[in-house]
């Protein structure tokens, strides 16, 4: 394990070190914050590479691939968080550790209030970190594998929930480097588009990091809402495309056919959209809001609520309640499995919905045989009750952790907005963490608790969960 953590110690350092053209450019008072980290980071790396070199394991079974993924977060956090300390752009080691969590997370919650204030080369990273945390940081992990000796497809497993490895190359390492070709390709793509409408360089770089990652960091604090309309349709292509199955993607791609559109899950998702877009988009309308800017933002706030992205281009909470409840339901579903996003996925609210419909069939024709079926193919009675024990779980730890705030003397808006907003790596929630809002005002406490869902919600509940548990260390 602290060979693998030594590598990505490494990677981490060497990310850090393309940050220094930025601290070039746009140096200020602090600018040793980042040339500083990076070094601290490699030599770690490269003190714990070398200090494990004679170890090597055969293979990475399902527990230590979920043990390495949560350490992973931390450790990679922990070193993440030095620029923010460095350059004094949080008070203290909390903060500076829940702005790195939540990057890498892909949670995009902030303790920022003027992010227009924060250096430059500092705002950089913190996309730079949800780039990093959304699909590359997976590439990465299984990249180093094979000079570990170890395999990487139980780690793949731990990190990436609900995907189907059908018609995959047989080797992990090809599959891996078309999924990254794709993820970087897109980045490179969103951000000359970026660049050709209003955006410099700079900008169009961060978005389109913290776009592809799903994770929602901007470089203003009025968000995707500072710039032009053509920067936020552009902004809301790449979400739906992030807000993908990429292994589904990569087939779609690999074999020149529509394996996608073939897809229930990926159907479902468009549909979900239209629906919600168009409905929420009419009652903005109707309620005086111009025609074009009510479906503009309509479609943004849900594109980018269903895909955990959390960014904004205005305040949804002067929305008509109505339209405020639904964009609070959705922050609960995510988008498809093998996306980027978090949440509960699609996957499972289908099987949830088609046991539920099924159910009732099953008491009128009790002698029925009614299996529950998503793209064609069954679904095993223990696969049934896996899924649907995980949503009744998620609720749960989201019932407890907006509990947890109430006890604290939070208003019940923002306790709700906040628990949600972190389990599902959203960022961006209801209340007082609604769009422009802040977690700075949290205690310590609270703040470490919401750190937890970040990680129980980018690992997924049953991974983290069963840590813990005895019988699962002695398997």
């Amino acid at each position: 394990m602290f060979r693998i953590e030594g590598f990505l110690l490494l990677i981490e350092g060497l990310f850090m070190l393309t940050v220094l053209p930025v601290t070039y450019l746009y140096a200020g008072l602090y600018a040793f914050s980042m040339p500083f980290s990076a070094l601290i980071t490699l030599l770690t790396g490269f003190v714990l590479v070398i200090a494990t070199r004679r170890h090597k394991a055969d293979t990475v079974k399902s527990h230590e691939g979920v043990f390495i993924v949560c350490v992973s977060w931390l450790v990679l956090s922990l070193f993440g968080a030095m620029p923010y300390l460095l350059s004094k752009s949080v008070p203290n080691f909390t903060d500076g550790f829940f702005e790195a969590l939540s990057g890498f997370t892909t949670t995009g919650a902030t303790i920022l209030t003027q992010v227009e204030a924060v250096p430059k080369d500092i705002l950089f990273w913190r996309s730079m970190t949800q780039w990093m945390g959304g699909l590359a940081i997976i590439v990465f992990t299984l990249a180093i594998l094979p000079y570990l000796g170890m395999s990487g497809m139980n780690l793949f497993a731990a990190e990436i929930n609900g995907l189907t490895y059908h018609k995959l190359h047989p080797r992990i390492m090809h599959t891996v480097k078309r999924i990254w070709g794709i993820y970087l390709f897109f980045t490179l793509l969103e951000t000359l588009l970026l660049y050709l409408g209003d955006m410099d360089l700079y900008d169009a770089l961060c978005h389109s990091m913290s776009t592809l990652s799903t994770g929602g960091f901007s470089t203003r604090s009025a968000n995707i809402g500072a710039f032009s309309n053509y920067s936020q349709i552009v902004v809301s292509v790449f979400m739906v495309l992030a807000g993908c199955n990429f292994l589904l993607l990569l087939l779609s791609l690999s074999w020149k056919s529509f394996t996608i559109l073939r897809n229930q899950e990926f159907r479902t998702f468009l549909a979900y959209i239209l629906f919600l877009g168009t409905g929420i988009g009419v009652v903005l309308w109707v309620g005086g809001k111009g025609f074009g800017a009510a479906f503009r933002e309509s479609f943004f706030s849900v594109i980018s609520i269903f895909t955990t992205t959390g960014f904004f281009v205005g305040d949804y909470m002067l929305w008509p309640t109505f339209a405020q409840v639904i964009l609070f339901l959705l922050m609960f579903v995510g988008a498809c499995s093998g996306s980027t996003s978090g949440g509960i996925k699609i996957f499972r609210h289908l099987i949830f919905i088609k046991n539920s419909v099924l159910e009732l069939r099953r008491i009128i024709h009790p002698n029925a045989v009614l299996p529950v079926k998503v793209n064609g193919k069954s679904i095993s009675t223990g696969g049934v009750y896996k899924h649907t024990t995980f949503i009744f779980i998620y609720f749960l730890t989201f019932i407890v952790g907006a509990v947890v705030l109430l006890a604290i003397g939070t208003d019940f808006e923002t306790a709700m907005g906040a628990s949600v907003a972190c389990l599902s790596n959203i960022g961006t929630g209801i209340g007082q963490v609604g769009p422009g809002g802040s977690y700075v005002g949290f205690p310590q406490f609270t703040k470490w608790m919401l750190m937890l869902l970040m990680l129980l919600g980018r690992v997924e509940l049953f991974s983290l969960i069963t840590l813990f548990s005895r019988s699962f260390w002695k398997n």
